[in-house]
């Protein structure tokens, strides 16, 4: 990944080749250049090479080498052209294909990718069957993560870029409005030109941001900091204090490594920048700095030891020795014989994020976080997916602390050319919660009733249903939302003052209570919770579940087909959500049998029903049993009479025999402290109990 070198702040081989373009060997020319990484001046060598050589083979091998200085350059397009022509001019190295797998992935051609990779595996070993099988693993993973984006948010930061390399962005302050940033821009500090890519070298530029959010025009750091070498890829202790920067020095005809610097504020500007001794010689590659503390910092390189490749390593300064030293290698749970960089380290979760295409990605570098396991060390790399990670080369990720946004560097489409500045966002998941309240039986709509919305989080949001019966909890008057992420709500609708109907009439109703949770919830949705209400002032009895009774008992009738004990739940639920009611719970019998004994017997059942909630934490102030008997059928016997079969008769006597509840003041006030009248609830009520009883 010579582009990233450069971005770690460039080998910087600027070594010119001894010998002109008039010399006979224009291929072995072209070759001492390119293998100097100046793929630049090598393009231009081999295409003026191809032409002059007579050799069939090598005139292939001439045709790739101009497909691999475009796909270093990172020119996908036209890297696959030319792997095309090597291809058609019969080169035979299968990593031909291996390279063509990896910029047809570049361009998200994922199925073309993967039979270019087949080819490589099916003719290749070593390297290139490794690169194949691994990207082929990568297309596949590719595909899944593309049809399934997070909810991250992207925006290409128009005001940051230009048609060059704008990249690797750090916070400049403690506030987050201000960024120091990598670019190679015209009006460099010196007049060198990097011939990987025929552009200045790069320097470091600061922008600020003000309070409409707008970044003003990026202005270079002073002297002090960018020279007529590559400066690039910063990072700012915790006090934003110091500024820490990879440099890459260069001279003609010999290679440079890179290294870190360090420059403290001055003011509005920045001291003599001085070099971090790693210890490392000229040619090792040391750079893109991460500060935990002034005396920790983790970075890349490419020094031997490692895992291969750029990995990331961490260095201490030894305080007693005022040496830094030794690094440590992060180890093969995060670096592979690929490249590994620009690590960002987030305090807040000790979340370690990175660069890396050695682990299975989306094409060309991937953003990758892994998850702390102990001091400085982190574990289970996961790919970020999209949109953060494309097809393209996506890296240098930096978090605004606390908050889930930040930015990212990618030469993905869409941007205005080479890497450019990208921002994320995390949108919040926007929820609502909504419904209608409406009479159980009638259907009609209830306006006027109180709604009130608790959140386990501790808030509350109160309103009233408008005349269609509808509520709805989505925005407060100052902007802020009723229903956030991770909370669960009880919704309350209490109409014990009189709802309006479409009628012009206003009745009381007993009150209910429902749950909705966003816990969970992974794209914004709006709840819908209708509630149907009971008329409590309607002067009718209000209907429960069947409770049954063994015949001429009052116990409840609990078997495998039926269980009584559920349907009193109905009437527990209400007294539950209903505070203030007192009720009366009336039990009848059918007409058949001794009119006395049917009274005893239907007031005996009813003070069973009311033991029962006693028993499960109802006060006994709230209920009034009373027995009717046979005094008030539904069906009259002389109706009775009239049914055609004896099975129609037996269902209009069970009709007849029933426990209901009605009403009789709200006035109850429960005490300050009193005891959980919540109990051990049993199963959810059974509306289809219909057990038969051969008589009262």
């Amino acid at each position: 990944m010579t582009h990233y070198l450069r971005a770690l702040g460039a080998l910087c081989f600027i070594l010119i080749a001894t010998t002109t373009y008039a010399q006979k060997d224009y291929t072995e020319d072209a070759d001492r250049i390119f293998v100097t990484e100046n793929y630049f001046a090598a393009l231009d060598a081999y295409k003026k090479a191809y032409p002059k050589e007579k050799k069939k083979s090598e005139k292939a091998r001439i045709l790739f080498r101009i497909g691999e200085c475009y796909r270093y350059m990172q020119n996908n397009v036209q890297a696959e052209v030319w792997y095309v022509k090597a291809e058609a001019g019969e080169y035979a190295d299968p990593m031909l294909y291996a390279r063509m797998g990896q910029v047809l992935m570049k361009q998200a051609k994922y199925d073309e990718a993967m039979e270019a990779y087949r080819k490589a595996v099916a003719g290749g070993n070593g390297e290139a069957k490794q690169l194949a099988e691994m990207g082929i693993e990568s297309c596949e993973k590719a595909v899944t993560l593309d049809k399934n984006p997070t909810r991250y948010v992207v925006k290409n930061e128009v005001q940051l870029n230009t048609k060059f390399f704008d990249y690797a962005p750090y916070y400049g302050d403690k506030k987050f409005e201000s960024l120091i940033f990598s670019s190679s821009r015209p009006g460099a500090s010196g007049n060198a030109i990097d011939d990987i890519y025929g552009e200045s070298f790069a320097d470091l530029y600061k922008t600020e941001r003000d309070n409409k959010g707008k970044w003003a025009a990026p202005q270079p750091l002073g002297i002090t900091i960018n020279t007529e070498h590559s400066e690039g890829a910063a990072a700012m202790n915790k006090k934003f204090s110091e500024l820490y920067f990879t440099r890459c020095e260069f001279e003609k005809k010999k290679p440079h490594g890179c290294q870190i610097y360090m420059a403290r504020s001055q003011g509005k500007d920045w001291a003599e920048a001085t070099l971090l001794d790693f210890g490392v010689d000229d040619s090792t590659t040391v750079g893109q700095p991460f500060v935990v503390d002034d005396d920790l910092i983790i970075y890349a390189s490419d020094m031997m030891g490692g895992q291969g490749g750029i990995d990331l390593w961490y260095i201490r300064y030894e305080k007693k020795t005022k040496v830094w030293g030794p690094p440590v290698n992060l180890g093969p749970g995060i670096n592979t014989p690929g490249d590994e960089m620009f690590p960002f380290w987030r305090e807040e979760d000790g979340m370690l994020f990175f660069a890396s295409d050695g682990h299975v990605g989306m094409g060309g570098l991937d953003i990758f976080k892994a998850e702390s396991n102990g001091e400085l060390k982190w574990k289970n790399p996961e790919n970020m997916g999209s949109p953060i990670n494309s097809a393209s080369n996506d890296f240098s990720i930096i978090w605004e602390k606390e908050e889930d946004r930040g930015y990212f560097s990618s030469d993905r489409p869409g941007g205005k050319g080479g890497d450019d500045i990208w921002s994320f966002m995390m949108p919040p998941l926007i929820a609502k919660i909504e419904g209608t309240v409406t009479d159980v039986e009638t259907k009609e709509p209830l306006g006027n009733v109180k709604v009130k919305l608790i959140g386990t989080d501790g808030s509350i949001g109160e309103t009233t249903t408008d005349p269609t019966g509808h509520y709805e909890f989505e925005a407060r008057e100052n902007g802020d939302r009723y229903v956030l992420e991770n909370t669960s709500y009880t919704i309350e609708v209490n109409a014990s003052e009189p709802a309006d109907l479409p009628s012009g009439e206003k009745h009381r109703y007993l009150g209910a209570k429902g749950q909705e949770t966003t816990v969970g919830m992974k794209e914004s949705t709006a709840f819908v919770h209708d509630f149907a209400l009971v008329c409590a002032d309607c002067e009718k009895d209000i209907k429960m579940p069947k409770v049954l009774y063994p015949v001429a008992k009052w116990d409840l009738l609990v078997n495998e087909e039926v269980n009584s004990k559920d349907s009193l739940q109905f009437l527990y639920d209400i007294l539950v959500e209903n505070e203030v009611i007192i009720i009366e719970l009336a039990a009848h019998t059918d007409t058949r049998g001794n009119d006395k004994a049917n009274q005893v017997l239907s007031q005996k059942r009813a003070q069973t029903c009311v033991d029962y909630l006693i028993e499960r934490g109802i006060a006994r102030e709230r209920m009034v049993p009373v027995g009717y008997g046979e005094s008030k059928p539904i069906i009259s016997d002389e109706e009775i009479a009239a049914l055609p079969t004896d099975e129609e008769r037996l269902v209009a006597h069970q009709k007849n025999r029933r426990t209901v509840f009605r009403v009789l003041s709200w006035d109850y006030i429960p005490p300050k402290e009193s005891p959980s009248e919540g109990g051990e609830e049993s199963g959810g009520m059974d509306d289809g109990a219909t057990g038969q009883e051969g008589s009262n």
